[in-house]
């Protein structure tokens, strides 16, 4: 009995060295502090500062990882921050516990609350490219996920439950992005973006693009093509596909980008045809979200600039409904719509 005692002292004694030996092993091999620090350059180097409310906490279990708390990202003026995360995590490689590199194979983030006006205060503070600059790849060495998000400007509530998952970004290698969010009035919406980046002599081609947007028990669409940037306002992108609502015959769906020249604006073309409805649009991006931000700042009901038509002999979407909607839009003549029967909202 007295054998078998000391024996199981011995044992419990090693095995707890043993774990004791691995904690410090793991301070010491992945260094904590200097991971923070290579974060923080990072931030740094394009004008952001990184904070954290308590050091990083390291861990080998599922994987070699640093554990983060309180993560407050600002711009290069303090002020309201772009982003303010309760828990983060870097995961490294296993190559890390050999003591030499550096480098983070993952960015995980959790409970991330992003303040658009906060981010669009710090994109007017970098420096404008050249109008006859070529296209750039803003590489991402390593993937990053973001769960129960939240998108907010100011105080209003914009998207909830933001749930995004993305791999590497390189030039060659197949990027994937997945973006799941329910809107203000709690409206689900699911985006998956596949695509092959290619960037050569100042042109970004996207290759094999495959987008699938859907709103659950509402609508799904799934898109294939390509597309393609030179810099600035030259862009190109068709991308072609069906569209289903319910269970509904599906509509055939044409997205076309034609690049801003000295007559015209960058335009976007959709066509849809259905056995309900048929649209053919062409919408300039830049002068719609001119026409937004004018609606969001309370100014004079107006609608959207658009050149086309449509027929729809339905509308449900964020609980508005319309029926019998006829669009007419041409050149240097104001939008006019129609509807027939009845329109309002949702009880």
């Amino acid at each position: 009995m007295n054998r078998l005692r000391t024996f199981l002292l011995a044992a419990g004694g090693f095995l707890a060295a043993l774990i004791i030996a691995a904690i410090i092993a793991t301070y010491v091999v992945l260094q904590p502090d200097r991971f923070t620090s290579l974060l923080q350059a990072r931030a740094k180097a394009v004008g952001l500062s990184l904070t954290l409310s308590s050091p990083a906490t390291p861990t080998l279990w599922p994987k070699p990882a640093l554990e983060l708390d309180g993560v407050t990202v600002r711009g290069p003026n303090g002020g309201t921050p772009l982003i303010v995360a309760s828990r983060g995590k870097l995961v490294l490689p296993w190559r890390t516990l050999m003591g030499r590199d550096t480098s983070i194979s993952r960015l995980e983030v959790e409970g991330a609350r992003i303040d658009i006006d906060a981010v669009a205060a710090y994109l007017d503070t970098l420096p404008e490219r050249p109008s006859t600059a070529g296209a750039t790849l803003p590489t991402i060495d390593a993937g990053f996920r973001i769960s129960r998000g939240t998108l907010l400007r100011g105080n209003r509530l914009l998207l909830s439950d933001v749930e995004a998952d993305a791999g590497r970004l390189a030039s060659g290698r197949r990027f994937s992005l997945s973006l799941a969010a329910d809107t203000a009035d709690g409206h689900p919406y699911q985006l998956v973006l596949a695509t092959l980046p290619i960037l050569r002599a100042g042109v970004l081609s996207l290759d094999d693009v495959t987008l699938d947007i859907a709103s659950p028990n509402n609508f799904e669409t799934n898109l294939k093509g390509s597309a393609s940037w030179r810099g600035g306002a030259d862009v190109g992108a068709s991308l072609a596909g069906k569209l289903v609502r319910g269970q509904g015959a599906p509509y055939t769906v044409a997205l076309n980008v034609t690049p801003a020249n000295q007559e015209d604006p960058l335009y976007v073309a959709l066509k849809v045809d259905g056995e309900s409805g048929h649209a053919d649009l062409r919408v300039p991006p830049i002068a719609l979200a001119d026409w937004w931000t004018g609606m969001q700042a309370g100014g004079p009901p107006a609608l959207p600039p658009m050149l086309g038509s449509a027929d729809v002999q339905a509308v449900d979407a964020a609980g508005v409904q319309v029926k019998g909607l006829r669009i007419r839009a041409t050149p240097n003549v104001p939008v006019s719509a129609s509807t027939t029967g009845t329109s309002g909202t949702r009880p």
